[in-house]
């Protein structure tokens, strides 16, 4: 069986498509840098993280944008006649006043690891942009058009443009199409395909919270009239319809399911195997119940479908309800080496696993500095949003242990280095050793930022010169730190935390991205005191169940 989600932790969106034997999935990856993680698999399966399209952050240059801007909603595709890959992105720059200023942009490559051609911009009307390669040549792009006006529904119609590759630009303005196969509401991630005589528009509705779903529409000309799936949601975690077309709120926590594992299921696209086989990736959540929070974020998951006598989408195994446990493909079984759960840093790159917020982690990483180690170099505070060295991997289970071994000698205040839990610049939880000025001694200490509101752990330990191990472990919903001298005996400090605070819900102003852990370093005087790292060890029970 494949267990879902198959993608665990922030890896919202997905787009997949097929070349040949091989199937790739992109997701969105937000401020997070490097851009867009492309996922592949043989078997539809077993996966592996390949690559990364965005790759050069001048562009999109991501600096000083809030979080839960930056890259959205990728919509990946393979045109077998140009033999290119085609990706198309929105940059979400600005949220304020409910506005959504977005720039939309396409590239293409040969192959999925590029080279990727300079970034051709498409329009702003509204986000979640994706394109149709059509069987008379022609190319289309279809996107939420977001309504800014009074009086008319929220968020928008999906609205439809040609693409010419020959001038690399839409054809005049976008024209409305869509509106909605049910009354959730909040209409967005479009994704047009052709199958026989009909054009397939899939969609998500509901927003992407608890009354989330996806639905389709078909009509024989590109440009409609389409009509509804009259069995629309075909994938949902709440199979009951419900009215919320003038409800701005995409959460709607009061749609929990108790009956489902996954949660938020919508934002659907679908692939066909050589042998028929449908399969359809979609966004999901798994929150502490209780809480309805989610640090994890939205992750991905993966139904079996197939296509009805009268032409619709309809779930394998019968109702709507996304499926935490799915019947294998046919396609023969290809797994992939399992990845160690600790770097050593002996080799000549880092884990291509690993982010760091709006920039690049190659400008503030080494790997020469000291044989066996990985140095990083101090910038600004965890809470900027411009250059921060933090280098992190996505949590994909809360039951974990983050383990390091740091040497690292600040001399003033402002020199800090350790291991954090992130979700984003106002939420985080930093395990560090700095300088003490009314001591006149390096201490450890723990900065816990809530909401933008920041906690500074009352137990401080003295410490001496020479290396430290530093660890946080996470149960549930407790996360508790600890340190050693040698990696035998380690020694709780501070308060137990709530894991549930680095989550979409809990925060006021990230809400579209999940919880990060890693090690970091701050230089906020020169930027450039470094520190050292022997190791970085990320165990998780990755199959443990979120209650």
């Amino acid at each position: 069986m494949i267990q879902n989600p198959v993608f665990k932790g922030f890896n919202p969106d997905p787009s997949i498509c097929r070349r040949g034997d091989d199937y790739y999935v992109a997701v969105s990856s937000f401020e997070w840098f490097p851009g867009l993680p492309v996922y592949h698999s043989r078997d539809l399966k077993h996966w592996q993280l390949l690559t990364h399209v965005l790759t050069d952050d001048n562009n999109p240059d991501l600096k000083k944008l809030p979080s839960a801007k930056g890259i959205w909603a990728p919509s990946l595709t393979w045109c077998e006649e140009e033999k290119l890959f085609y990706v198309i992105y929105g940059v979400m720059n600005s949220m304020n006043s409910r506005y959504f200023d977005v720039d939309n942009y396409l590239i293409t490559a040969s192959e999925i690891t590029g080279p990727w051609s300079e970034p051709v911009y498409l329009h702003s009307a509204g986000f979640d942009a994706s394109i149709l390669h059509d069987t008379d040549g022609k190319k289309w792009i279809v996107s939420l058009e977001w309504e800014t006006r009074e009086g008319y529904e929220k968020p928008g119609a999906i609205c439809l443009v040609e693409y010419s590759p020959q001038t690399r630009s839409v054809v005049g303005y976008p024209q409305r199409i869509w509106r909605g196969g049910t009354d959730r509401g909040c209409i967005e991630a479009p994704h047009l395909t052709r199958r026989g005589d009909y054009y397939y528009l899939m969609v998500a509705e509901g927003g992407t919270g608890y009354g989330h779903a996806v639905t389709m529409a078909r009509a024989t000309q590109v440009a409609g009239p389409y009509e509804g799936d009259p069995q629309n949601p075909i994938v949902t975690s709440w199979p009951e319809n419900f009215n919320a077309r003038h409800d701005a709120d995409h959460l709607k926590p009061h749609y929990f399911n108790p009956q489902t594992y996954l949660q938020k299921a919508g934002h659907g696209s679908y692939v066909e195997t050589p042998t028929g086989e449908v399969w359809l990736t979609h966004l999901c959540s798994r929150p502490f119940r209780q809480a309805l929070r989610c640090p994890l974020g939205r992750e991905t998951a993966i139904q079996k479908m197939v296509w009805s006598d009268d032409g619709w989408l309809r779930m394998a195994a019968g109702g709507n309800l996304a499926q935490h446990q799915v019947e294998e493909s046919n396609l023969p079984s290809q797994p992939f080496p399992v990845k160690p759960d600790r770097d050593d840093f002996d080799g000549q790159a880092l884990d291509n696993a690993f982010y760091a917020p709006r920039i690049r982690f190659q400008r503030f990483t080494s790997l020469e500095r000291k044989a066996g180690y990985l140095a990083l170099r101090g910038q600004e505070s965890l809470s900027s949003l411009n250059k921060v060295s933090l280098l992190a991997k996505k949590l994909t289970s809360v039951y974990a242990t983050i383990t390091t071994k740091m040497d690292f000698s600040p001399e003033i205040y402002q020199h800090s280095a350790g291991l954090a839990i992130y979700y984003d610049n106002m939420n985080y939880l930093f395990l560090h050793k700095t300088w003490d000025e009314a001591s006149g001694a390096a201490q450890l200490a723990i900065i816990y930022m809530d909401n933008g509101e920041r906690h500074d752990d009352p137990q401080k330990i003295c410490l001496t010169e020479g290396e430290i191990y530093l660890a946080m472990a996470i149960n549930g919903r407790e996360i508790q730190c600890s340190w050693s001298v040698d990696g035998e005996k380690y020694l709780n400090i501070g308060a137990v935390y709530d894991t549930s605070r680095f989550s979409d819900e809990y925060s006021r102003y990230g809400e579209f991205t999940g919880a990060f852990v890693g090690m970091a370093c701050v230089d906020s005087m020169l930027h450039r005191k470094e520190a050292l790292f022997d190791f970085f060890s990320y165990r998780a029970v990755e199959d443990a169940i979120i209650e």
